[in-house]
């Protein structure tokens, strides 16, 4: 199994990149190859993906949590890695992992090929895997914002909020506060301060 690749690129295209190692020379899809220049030196983390009618094909990411979120995503019945390259391209990893966490479906919407009835499905496998993703510390870029708000996520469950007012809470909080960096004490404030009001 092939976990990494380290070379030279040697051409782009419009979702892929070559990447020259000694007398070899790799074809690797990834989610924006126009990040990329010819003769750059790259490290990318590799998901070797098997399809039945066209075989092997090689998927890199800039960073392990790339790599897990497009292999969480892929996880889910019926969604392809098209799909999980849409995702990291249109999203990136971490603005997934909080449209996850608050089941912002408008946001995840947005991505080409999430229709309504595959973005409710995400949200329904993801959202725990997510979690535990993040408490595995697989999470590093922007660590503490994604982590506080699984915190605030964990604490409502801790005090026996329903699933549905869980996600009106944390509906409100990315309404009003996503583009805040706001500490956990101060979202878990609100987020109880909203459930009082609107129990």
């Amino acid at each position: 199994m092939i976990d990494s690749l380290s070379g030279n690129i040697t051409t782009i295209l419009k979702n892929s990149i070559a990447i020259n190692i000694g007398s070899l020379g790799f074809s690797v899809q990834v989610p924006v190859s126009s990040i990329y220049k010819e003769k750059q030196s790259v490290n990318l983390f590799i998901h070797m993906h098997w399809n039945q009618e066209k075989g092997p094909s090689l998927f890199g990411f800039a960073s392990q949590l790339e790599r897990s979120i497009f292999l969480l995503i892929i996880s889910c019945s019926g969604i392809g890695p098209k799909i999980g390259l849409a995702v990291l391209r249109d999203l990136g990893a971490e603005r997934f992992i909080q449209a996850v966490q608050v089941d912002d479906e408008k946001t995840l919407s947005t991505v080409a090929g999430l229709g309504p009835k595959k973005v409710e499905q995400v949200v329904v496998q993801l959202k725990r895997k997510i979690a535990s993703l993040i408490k595995s510390g697989v999470v590093v870029q922007e660590k503490s914002k994604i982590v506080d708000w699984q915190n605030v996520s964990d604490v409502l469950v801790s005090l026996n909020y329903s699933r549905t007012e869980m996600a009106r809470a944390m509906k409100y909080l990315n309404d009003n506060y996503s583009q805040a960096s706001l500490p956990f004490d101060v979202l878990i404030r609100h987020a109880l301060s909203f459930l009082a009001k609107n129990r």
